[in-house]
């Protein structure tokens, strides 16, 4: 990844240098005019490569897990809105130097005189908001549906901006091959959101036709919802993997969210387990039988590939035990010796424990209880080498909330558990 965000910055700074005239250095005013040029053109090229990175390219995917994409997308997002602002405050000022004139004269000279500015202007509001909309604290006051909306917009600002680019970007105006490339660059980025996020998606649903065969209670706020389908191997699911679903009913029709597999699927069957974290999942509980559903996926590296110990512990909370559940049955399959420990804030919360009790090759064990009531911590260092003595010899898989991971993944490095051993994935994508 930093191979491809340096690799393409060198690039498009060669372009930016190969561009400029020498000359244009000779002024204050020239000098930030060209450095704003820059800013912008980066600032075009890792929006492209944001895109990029959540447009489920599965090869992308499979090298590198959907949660880590997720994750440089966050941070570039971060880096492109400083890069838009630098580059509209730099062509601002610098203007004005070169023009003599204040600042503000010098916006309305802009916006009268630059070709597509006014759209470009309403592109880069959009892209400020977007931004500000993706802050934590922000996040915290809104519904992911709106938030999902406003992501989408960007797509919109995108466009706006686009056309400013090539009609006034000093780079381009006096260069054939420069447009070409440029406009191919966004062209191969669209070709890749639409292939992968709704023409493969749109034929896997055709062939597979899944819909809701029923949603069961399972305790907790959390419910299995069953999916029957045809063909469903062409999926080629893995336990700990997860898809990302679109319930084609009204109030989630718009929205796509991340849901993990419970079990590995059969040919005509799969089972989502869904935690009530939300709006969209706390309404999944009333989901109708008989509603179609548009799966893309699977995706993740939550799987049984990443063992590589003849052992695995498996460490499950909350929503966790989903692909927990279903990765505990592919490493059985390979005859791995495996152990489940299963926290929970009651006995409530152990959904899905019942079908890990008395699995050949398997232990489990349940430890329900807030840590203020046991009067310990269940998964400190000792107390978990006291559950499993042999966990330095185990590979050791965690998912469930940021806290338990962290505090899982603290004690089995303490414990002696190499860092490649330690496998753990986000449960939200969003």
């Amino acid at each position: 990844m930093h191979a491809l965000i340096i690799g393409g910055a060198v690039a498009v700074l060669v372009f930016w240098w190969a561009g400029t005239p020498s000359s244009i250095g000779a002024t204050p005013g020239g000098t930030l005019t060209s450095v704003g040029e820059l800013a912008g053109l980066l600032a075009s090229y890792l929006v492209c490569l944001q895109l990029l990175l959540i447009g489920r390219v599965p090869w992308f995917e499979r090298a590198v897990g959907m949660d880590r994409l997720v994750g440089w997308h966050r941070s570039l997002g971060t880096t492109v809105v400083l890069l838009v602002v630098t580059h509209v405050v730099l062509m601002i000022v610098g203007g004005a130097m070169l023009d003599q004139l204040a600042l503000w004269p010098e916006v309305l000279s802009i916006l009268a005189t630059q070709p597509d500015m006014v759209t470009a202007l309403v592109g880069t509001a959009i892209f400020l908001v977007v931004g500000m909309s993706s802050a934590r604290l922000a996040r915290e006051h809104l519904s992911y549906e709106i938030w999902f909306v406003l992501h989408l917009s960007v797509y919109v600002g995108i466009f706006l901006t686009f056309g400013h680019q090539i009609a006034a970007g000093s780079h381009f105006v006096g260069s054939t091959l420069a447009r070409a490339v440029w406009i191919a660059l966004y062209v191969a980025t669209a070709s890749a959101l639409v292939t992968w996020r709704v023409v493969v998606p749109l034929l896997a649903h055709r062939q597979m036709m899944l819909r809701v065969e029923h949603v069961v209670p399972e305790g907790a706020g959390m419910v299995s919802v069953w999916l029957r389908g045809a063909g469903l191997e062409r999926l080629s699911a893995q336990g700990g993997q997860f898809v990302l679903v679109r319930f084609l009913t009204p109030g989630h029709l718009w929205t796509a969210h991340p849901y993990s597999l419970s079990t590995v699927p059969t040919s005509d069957l799969l089972r989502l387990t869904v935690a009530a974290l939300g709006d969209h999942s706390s309404a999944t509980a009333r989901i109708k039988p008989g509603t179609r559903v548009l799966v893309e996926g699977p995706f993740g590296r939550f799987t049984a590939e990443r063992s590589t110990s003849s052992g695995a512990l498996l460490v499950a909370g909350g929503a966790g035990i989903g692909p927990i559940r279903s990765l505990a049955e592919d490493l059985l399959r390979q005859g791995r010796d495996v152990v489940v420990v299963h926290r929970a804030h009651s006995s409530d919360g152990l959904a899905l424990g019942r079908e890990l009790v008395g699995v050949a090759g398997l232990r489990y064990l349940p430890l329900p209880g807030r840590r203020a009531d046991l009067g310990y911590d269940p998964l400190a260092p000792r107390s978990l080498v006291r559950l499993v003595p042999d966990v330095a010899e185990r590979d050791v898989f965690v998912c469930g909330p940021e806290g338990l991971v962290a505090a899982v993944v603290s004690s089995a490095r303490t414990l002696g558990v190499p860092r490649s051993a330690v496998h753990h994935e986000e449960l939200s994508l969003s």
